[in-house]
Formats: C-alpha cells, sequence, structure tokens
C-alpha cells in the first residue's frame, strides 16, 4: 500500500512528538500536516516544538509549516494529541468535516457511541462507528484510546475474564512523562512520591469496564467488574507501573494466570499489523521484574510486560504490570488504532 497522508493535533506537545516519531518511519502513514495552537500557527515545526525526545526530529519535519486546528485541508486520518478543552469543540468539527479522529484525548472516551479501543482486547467494539455516524450524523468519525494507565491495566486484565474477574484493587506509580512538558516541577518529584493525579483514578475504574465490556444491541455493556484505584506520580521517566489484586470466581492457580498471560494474543497479531509487538504481553520469571528501565521500551514500547503473580491474602491473586506510557498508553496506541480500522475496512486506504 502506498503510505498515506496523516495529520497530527497537538503536534508540538509531548504526546504530539511521540505521534511524529512512530509516523515517521511508518510504512502505512506519512505525518504530512501537523497542527498546533495559535502561537505555534505559520512557524516551521522545529521552531515551534521544543523537541523533547532522544530520537532525532527528522528535517523534513523540522521543516514542515504548522497549521492551525481547522478542519478541510487535513487528511482524512488525523491523530489527535489535544489536551481535553480544545479536542470536545475541534474533534467534533473535524469527524462533521469527514475526517477520522484517532484520539488520545479523554474528551470522548466515554462517549457511548465512540469507540475506547485496545485492538488485542475488544477490536469488535469497531461497531459502534456504524452507530456514531447515524446517531451523530457525521461524515467521519472519532475513535479513541485509554488512559495510558487503563491501557496496562485493561490488557492485563483481559485474559483474566475466562476465570470470572469479580473485582481490582489497583495502585499505580506512574512516570513523569505522563504529565507532559513542563509536567511535575523538579523539586516536587525528586526523591518524592506524589499520591494524588487529578482526574486518573476516576477514569481507570470507568474507562476498564467499558474496554471489557461486550459489544451487544448498538452498545456496549460494561464488564461488571468493580475497580478501586490509587494513583502516583513517581521519579521515573517512562514506563507505568501498575501493582494489581484481583478476586475471581473460578480461583485459578498461579500458573493458570501465568498461562493465560503467555497465550493472551488478538487482531492485531492475527493481521500482522505493523506496530503490533508479537506478544501483546509478556510474563517475565525474574522475581524483580519488570522494571521500567529495562522492560518499558520493550518491541518498540508496544508490549506489557508482568511478573510476581501470586496469592493475595485479601482478594485472590496479586502481580505487578508495566507499560510505556507514551507509546501502548498514548501515541502507539492510536497509531495501532487507525491500523486495525484500515485492516477491518472502518477506513479505505486509497
Amino acid at each position: 500500500m502506498q503510505r498515506m497522508d496523516v495529520g497530527i493535533l497537538g503536534a508540538t506537545g509531548m504526546v504530539g512528538q511521540q505521534f511524529i516519531r512512530q509516523l515517521a518511519a511508518h510504512p502505512w502513514f506519512r505525518p504530512a500536516w501537523l497542527a498546533a495552537s495559535e502561537r505555534s500557527e505559520g512557524k516551521r515545526y522545529g521552531e515551534a516544538a521544543s523537541w523533547r525526545l532522544s530520537w532525532p526530529l527528522p528535517d523534513e519535519i523540522a521543516s514542515t509549516p504548522v497549521k492551525a486546528c481547522t478542519p478541510g485541508s487535513a487528511p482524512q486520518i488525523v491523530f489527535s494529541a489535544l489536551d481535553a478543552a480544545a479536542a470536545n469543540t475541534i474533534e467534533p468539527e473535524f469527524a462533521r468535516a469527514g475526517h477520522v479522529i484517532v484520539s488520545n484525548t479523554r474528551s470522548f472516551r466515554m462517549d457511548p457511541v465512540v469507540p475506547l479501543l485496545i485492538p488485542e482486547v475488544n477490536a469488535d467494539h469497531l461497531q459502534l462507528l456504524e452507530v456514531q455516524r447515524r446517531a451523530r450524523g457525521w461524515r467521519g468519525a472519532i475513535v479513541t484510546n485509554p488512559n495510558c494507565s487503563t491501557v496496562v491495566l485493561s490488557m492485563a486484565l483481559a485474559p483474566l475474564r475466562q476465570f470470572g474477574l469479580k473485582s481490582v484493587m489497583v495502585t499505580t506509580m506512574q512516570a513523569v512523562s505522563g504529565a507532559g512538558y513542563p509536567g511535575v516541577p523538579s523539586l516536587d518529584i525528586l526523591g518524592n512520591v506524589i499520591p494524588w493525579i487529578s482526574g486518573e483514578e476516576e477514569k481507570i475504574e470507568s474507562e476498564t469496564q467499558k474496554i471489557l465490556g461486550t459489544f451487544e444491541d448498538d452498545g456496549v455493556t460494561a464488564y461488571p467488574v468493580v475497580v478501586s484505584a490509587q494513583t502516583t506520580r513517581v521519579p521515573v521517566v517512562d514506563g507505568h507501573t501498575l501493582s494489581i489484586s484481583v478476586a475471581l470466581d473460578t480461583k485459578p492457580s498461579p500458573a493458570d494466570v501465568i498461562a493465560a498471560f503467555g497465550a493472551f494474543t488478538g487482531r492485531p497479531q492475527a493481521l500482522g499489523l505493523p506496530s503490533a509487538p508479537p506478544r501483546p504481553i509478556l510474563y517475565l520469571d525474574q522475581p524483580n521484574r519488570p522494571q521500567p528501565r529495562l522492560d518499558a521500551g520493550r518491541d518498540g514500547g508496544m508490549t506489557v510486560t508482568i511478573g510476581r503473580v501470586r496469592p493475595c491474602r485479601v482478594l485472590d491473586l496479586k502481580f505487578i504490570a508495566l507499560g510505556h506510557n507514551t507509546i501502548r498508553g498514548a501515541a502507539g496506541a492510536a497509531v495501532l488504532n487507525a491500523e486495525l480500522m484500515i485492516a477491518e475496512g472502518a477506513i479505505h486506504g486509497d
């Protein structure tokens, strides 16, 4: 397939930069249209963006002019890294104008006609797009990916549905890159743990139920699991670590759960999508793994690593899960969503 031109809304921010990194050498997509706020409009991208990734910014991207966040001239597929306040109005404008918005923003995640998608977990939720177009009258569409911690939790829980997943307690240890740039002041985070991230616990508790839910009767029936979340910010650059305890109906052994993690796969792997890791979940036997510095970047940051499955004296079992928050938890997740949509015929690649 010839590479398709795609756009990025909010291209100068941290997630926008990660979108550029994911798309610059992508076999299907070419980042040809970059848009940001009025203060960046008209500048070359290299002048407008404070580039923060260790990966070097390509010259052709640096010289690309930054556009206004207005529909019409943008390509069919537009990835959104907007903040929620801007996305509330801008994303529907693009969808009405016929663009397909693949969004990392929280604004429409819990909208009943918008897919909240993890391709390995709930690819069938793309059926909501037909419902969305009928309900909203949009010529285009909006598809969202979850909160950066919700992605890790939902992928870890998806293989456990076969055991009758009842309740979950999770504590997150979230990297500073999840706060964007400039993010958390150094005097607040160095040598410290901040036990509050605005709105994060509520997102994890509600989004997980939608992702694990069932598509039926033109909607998603939430999965009946109770999730209790506590979120913290820790002095780690990349990689959200989750400490998870679960209650399960059938009382599987740790070995049963480890086998379920190892067997887990999904549509991206069956379809051989470019951004899909060969194993979406990798279980590590070492007692001190996973660790952000060693494991967050596995398979380009798209693999969730899990370790330390063991009995829990309060619920049934407990374990540790880790995912790269700006790749699998943000830009990489959205790119994989777009790949799935093309492969499944929800977007035409011509």
